[in-house]
């Protein structure tokens, strides 16, 4: 389950669409204070708004972040191929005298 938000989708749109319509461009610190948001919320909002709309490149879109995430929960799910890392023995199990005599998960002697 995700964390809860702190602030509203809704305040966070239009907290941008106020941004990018005013002119000269507003202080983000000043704008902030006046809806009651962090600043580097605000700001964040901004950046990601402008790489959503092909205004910048140096980072992934809501829709890659969405799908990066889909595609990072698929392999966590049970019987996807885990590393060999992730198989090792518990941790402490030498000390209760397991796994002494039996190979490795991937064949030949135990570490």
């Amino acid at each position: 389950m995700p964390a809860p938000r702190k602030y509203p989708l809704e305040l966070g749109e239009r907290a941008v669409r106020m941004y990018r319509t005013a002119e000269p461009k507003p202080v983000i610190r000043r704008m902030a204070e006046d809806l009651c948001v962090h600043r580097e919320a605000l700001r964040g909002w901004i950046r990601q708004a402008g790489v959503d709309a092909d205004e910048r490149d140096d980072l992934l879109t809501t829709e890659e972040k969405d799908e990066l995430a889909q595609l990072r929960r698929d392999l966590q799910a049970p019987g996807v191929f885990r590393s060999r890392r992730a198989v090792r023995r518990p941790v402490g199990a030498h000390k209760l005298g397991r796994f002494e005599n039996q190979a490795g998960p991937f064949g030949g002697s135990p570490r």
